[in-house]
């Protein structure tokens, strides 16, 4: 019976992760190890500058006090797990995508990519859709993902990025491997007063969006496709090594 351990950055109350856990207790053992709180846009951050707690929520489920989704992996795997790997980290279901350059800021890639690396096959699962988000539908979704994971296995120093319509399943056009695309959106940041007549600024965004180019993440899910891209953690731009140590002769 595989083991997953699962994860996500909007909290361990989101409706995302309790359908994607209910729908995983169909394969197997499902951990769940989430933050206690929203920490959408967080990014890949563990937290070394002050101690953790963990509360159990149910059976193979905990929140961590004040922690981040990669320390949420890591207390996973390293406290509730005992060290042992389990079968596939899934991070998700975010409430939003995450596509092109917006999966940096991502929690819900990090919690992925953490998995990674610590050797654990990993994907990360948002839902596309401005309506309101029928996330057991995804899960389903989520699931046939999980199914070929385990079947065919993953690269190593790769984890996946998938983003799913928030259509019904008969209106889901199929599965697509795709590349990161490139936002088409601007950001601003709004100057604001406290009471204290003190100044604020929150960064926010004006237009959000992205390129809408064949064969990338948006294109899939624009299209009615599931979009599953292969991310690495080798971040080298190994055609620009190539340029540099050529232009710069070293």
């Amino acid at each position: 019976m595989p083991v997953f351990l699962i994860t996500n950055d909007d909290g361990y109350f989101s409706p995302g992760i309790q359908a994607l856990r209910e729908e995983l207790k169909k394969l197997g053992r499902v951990v769940t190890v989430a933050p206690d709180r929203n920490l959408s846009g967080v990014g890949h951050s563990l937290t070394f500058n002050m101690p953790l707690r963990i509360r159990r929520v149910d059976e193979d489920f905990w929140t961590v006090i004040g922690g981040t989704p990669a320390d949420c992996v890591h207390l996973g795997y390293y406290v509730i797990l005992e060290g042992k790997k389990p079968d596939l980290v899934c991070s998700g279901i975010n409430e939003g995508p995450n596509l092109g350059e917006d999966i940096t800021y991502s929690g819900t890639v990090s919690g992925a990519m953490e998995g990674r690396i610590l050797g654990i096959p990993s994907v990360a699962f948002s839902a596309f859709g401005r309506d309101e988000v029928d996330f057991r539908s995804v899960a389903q979704v989520c699931k046939e993902v999980v199914l070929k994971v385990l079947q065919y296995g993953m690269p190593e120093d790769t984890y996946l990025n998938v983003n799913i319509p928030n259509l019904p399943p008969d209106e889901i056009r199929g599965f697509m491997f795709t590349r990161q695309g490139k936002r088409a959106y601007k950001e601003k940041v709004l100057r604001l007063l406290d009471p204290q007549r003190r100044p604020l600024y929150w960064i926010t965004a004006e237009e959000f969006g992205w390129e809408l180019e064949e064969g990338t993440d948006y294109w899939a899910v624009y299209h009615g496709y599931v979009s599953i891209t292969p991310l690495q953690l080798d971040l080298t731009n190994h055609r620009a090594l190539r340029s540099l140590q050529e232009r710069w002769r070293v």
